[in-house]
């Protein structure tokens, strides 16, 4: 299932080509530092064990393997994937401390992994920017143990009528957010228009189920302004 927006040609790597520097920095303001909840809320869904490893795609600077080594065992060794140079450069230093993290540049659609390898897949907020969603599902699922557990956190469709009414007259501060911090508005016009193109939480159930994922199941999260999606290799 291709997008539309992230197929024109080089856009999403020149939007975080843009961005990647203050990419933080933009994700508390955008979500009032909410963002850290959802991703605490992705890890305590995963309820990871210290025998466990995890593959985190579109990694951004490394918010989720951070969360996950804190929770398991600092020791670990997990990798951490991303299509933008910039951000894993960013992403190292900000996790200097953790020897254990192996960093990788790649696109989710075609992980240089071997298959049967993790018993985690998480991606977050990065599943839209791929420019093949069934692709990057497909993959996940390759490279998952049997038993092992997809999860994936976004964006999603609000559920309430007046918080969507809320939510969309605030989207559109964002780029002049973007503008102010970033001196770059474009990036976020393209964050917006990704947002309301991605499927629905029902969709992405679907999308799971054609690629083999068994239980596959969604949270809603902050009324559906972002949503967990779970599913096994079984």
């Amino acid at each position: 299932m291709q997008q539309y927006l992230q197929n024109q040609k080089g856009l999403v790597q020149s939007v975080f080509d843009k961005v990647y520097n203050k990419y933080d920095l933009m994700n508390d303001f955008m979500s009032m530092g909410i963002h850290r909840i959802w991703k605490k809320n992705l890890i305590n869904m995963m309820n990871p064990s210290e025998k466990t490893n995890l593959i985190d795609v579109a990694c951004g600077t490394g918010d989720i393997g951070k969360l996950f080594l804190e929770n398991t065992r600092i020791d670990l060794e997990i990798t951490c994937v991303d299509p933008n140079k910039g951000m894993i450069t960013k992403g190292k230093k900000k996790l200097n401390k953790y020897k254990n993290i192996k960093w990788v540049l790649s696109p989710a659609e075609k992980l240089p992994i071997l298959d049967k390898t993790f018993d985690f897949y998480t991606i977050s907020f990065g599943l839209r920017n791929t420019k093949d969603i069934r692709k990057a599902i497909s993959e996940a699922y390759r490279v998952l143990k049997p038993g092992g557990r997809f999860l994936c956190l976004e964006f999603s469709k609000i559920q309430n009528s007046n918080l969507e009414f809320i939510y969309k007259n605030y989207s559109k501060l964002i780029p002049l957010i973007g503008s102010f911090i970033v001196g770059e508005k474009e990036p976020y016009e393209y964050l917006i228009k990704s947002i309301e193109n991605f499927v629905s939480q029902e969709e992405l159930v679907s999308l799971m189920k054609e690629n083999n994922f068994k239980k596959c199941s969604y949270r809603n999260l902050s009324g559906g302004i972002v949503s967990i999606h779970s599913g096994w290799k079984l």
